[in-house]
């Protein structure tokens, strides 16, 4: 970010596993000059291990990996950070918003098959194609009060992350 350019806010990249929130994230940190973090690396290692044996994590589990997206959105006032973080449900995106009360919210969006080919061929993720479901099924998708927008992520990441900072930039 130059000295010119406007404050960032942080960004949570949003959606469903298969979406695209850690490619997209990571591209579109870099093109913006800011920092990435992916959310899946500030899960517990009980998160992990309940997530890779298949079985859906409760709101409770939740809690304090959203504490903690939420304490790194609130890391680098007006320079990011680029957070990947499912938020499938409002009040998820709320405990965020807390932390980070100017988070904005980038839900990338597919079709059920596409999100299901990218989980099949995806390696070395803990998160299983069979908890798909579950997590479409958790899916709120952003009200008309949340400041963000729905990206359709079929076009590919470039073209993604382009959308993402001609919207970024008309929100600023």
């Amino acid at each position: 970010m130059t000295a010119s350019a406007p404050a960032l806010p942080p960004v949570v990249v949003m959606g469903v596993s298969g979406s695209g929130k850690s490619t997209v994230g990571a591209a579109l940190a870099s093109a913006l000059g800011v920092d990435f973090i992916d959310g899946d690396d500030l899960h517990s290692a009980a998160n992990t291990a309940k997530m890779a044996s298949g079985v859906p994590l409760t709101d409770t589990d939740r809690q304090p990996w959203l504490e903690a997206v939420g304490h790194v959105l609130h890391s680098e006032p007006g320079a990011g950070p680029v957070v990947a973080c499912s938020a499938l449900r409002r009040v998820y995106r709320e405990v965020l918003r807390g932390a980070a009360p100017d988070a904005v919210f980038l839900h990338l969006a597919a079709g059920a098959d596409l999100l299901r080919a990218r989980l099949v061929h995806r390696e070395n993720h803990f998160m299983p194609p069979a908890l798909l479901a579950s997590q479409l099924g958790t899916l709120e998708p952003l009200e008309a009060d949340e400041r963000g927008v729905v990206l359709d992520t079929a076009g590919g990441v470039d073209e993604v992350v382009l959308q993402a900072i001609v919207w970024l930039r008309g929100s600023v």
